[in-house]
């Protein structure tokens, strides 16, 4: 794989090298579907190539984030030290990409992007083509995001906190030994077909089907539902968004855009069937809110998910759960932004007592001049409502009760 990665680059940069091809230039990149989920294309200025007839766009981009970890654990009654409940802490790269977005004969928008920090599947972090029909009939396939969760659909360069929402990104607990079987409410990057588009400026619509198998996987393993006769056993998901003021950033706050006004309400849903052993039935549904708001940025969610096993299982019964997060940001100068937010997660689901709270608190400073972000934040994971310690101590399982990051951030 690192002899492909090298052939591939060597291959990118002689390409971009051919005069007769190619030029550089500098001027703004005004397609917005020339995007990326990673870093801002859309009406900034940078490097890219044109053909000379204008029939074909390609902008490489880099985004890479070192990060310091500090993770302290509960105990839950085991008497460790406090050594031994310091772990997952030091420096750690979360991002390492290198990508290319493009645009060919007017009609065709591409991206390709490498995940150098990640390994198997992971390392193809995206790959995909867009076909435009018109603005309100798009046809994408590859591996993308999947259509959910305002806190995913973010770029991942821009979000107000260096890490997603606990709620999102953490396995539900059951009370079964069988370790496959504990989804998360996020569905992620996946690979797939969607059709998608903006409608009047004020309507964003995604409809797809996609594997169901995550970021880690590049292949095509599904097969036919035991429980649902005819239908495959596949992730279907689909999202709408209102936003009455027009269109929403995809950023959740950018010093070289402090006077903007725009909102966003939107409902997603999904429903990811299985059919081998060992997993689950998973019926997903959100609500999203969006605020900018010349220096402030505001966004919410609730989601709920429904859990029940396949037939295989011989477990009748089904598990609910939800969570749901606030989080605000504030650019108290023109390259500081405060940030907090409060995350709700009912992790042992709805049938038992208890709730975790987390509050979390950061900041986000912008060398604008170099493309580089500073972003800091803690988080301290809290507890309440649990009928029994047991309960409260499994709430905790592989999360830490004080956790803080520092993250530097590079893009091009």
């Amino acid at each position: 794989m690192k002899s492909f990665f090298r052939q591939w680059l060597a291959a990118a940069i002689l390409y971009t090298a051919l005069p007769s091809a190619t030029y550089a230039q500098t001027k703004s990149i005004d397609d917005k579907y020339v995007e990326n989920d990673v870093v801002s294309l859309a009406g900034k200025k940078g490097f890219s190539f044109n053909t000379k007839a204008g029939d074909f766009l390609l902008k490489p981009y880099v985004l890479i984030q070192a990060s310091g970890n500090f993770n302290y654990y509960d105990d839950e009654d085991l008497d460790l030290s406090e050594v031994d409940r310091i772990a997952n802490s030091g420096f750690a790269i979360p991002n390492a990409l290198l990508g290319f977005s493009g645009k060919a004969f007017g009609k065709v928008t591409f991206n390709f992007t490498l995940n150098a920090a990640k390994s198997g599947g992971a390392l193809l972090q995206q790959a995909w083509f867009d076909v435009n029909m018109k603005e309100s009939l798009r046809l994408k396939v590859g591996k993308f995001k999947t259509p959910g969760h305002q806190a995913y659909l973010v770029t991942l360069g821009e979000t107000l906190f260096p890490s997603l929402p606990s709620s999102l990104t953490t396995r539900v607990n059951i009370p079964y030994s069988l370790n496959a079987v504990n989804p998360i409410f996020a569905t992620g990057f996946d690979l797939g077909i969607e059709l998608h588009g903006l409608i009047d400026r004020k309507w964003d619509y995604g409809v797809g089907i996609f594997n169901g198998s995550g970021i880690d996987v590049n292949t095509a393993g599904k097969t036919m539902s035991d429980d649902h006769k005819w239908l495959p056993s596949l992730l279907y998901a689909g999202r709408i968004a209102y936003m009455p003021k027009g269109e929403m950033p995809s950023y959740q706050g950018n010093p070289d855009d402090l006077t903007n006004d725009k909102m966003l309400f939107a409902l997603s849903t999904s429903y990811n069937v299985e059919s081998e052993s060992e997993s689950t039935n998973d019926f997903r549904a959100g609500f999203e809110f969006a605020w900018l708001k010349n220096r402030w940025y505001v966004t919410a969610e609730a989601y709920w998910m429904n859990m029940k096993f396949t037939k295989r299982q011989q477990i009748s019964k089904t598990y609910n759960f939800w969570g749901a997060y606030a989080q605000v940001g504030y650019f108290v100068t023109d390259k500081m932004q405060l940030a907090a937010r409060y995350d709700w997660y009912d992790r042992n689901g709805t049938n038992k007592k208890g709730l975790m709270n987390m509050p979390t608190a950061g900041f986000n400073y912008f060398f604008s001049n170099f493309n580089l972000k500073l972003q800091v934040m803690y988080q301290y994971m809290g507890r309440t409502g649990h009928d029994t310690q047991l309960d409260r101590d499994n709430d905790a399982l592989n999360m830490p009760m004080h956790s803080a990051i520092a993250m530097l951030q590079y893009s091009f």
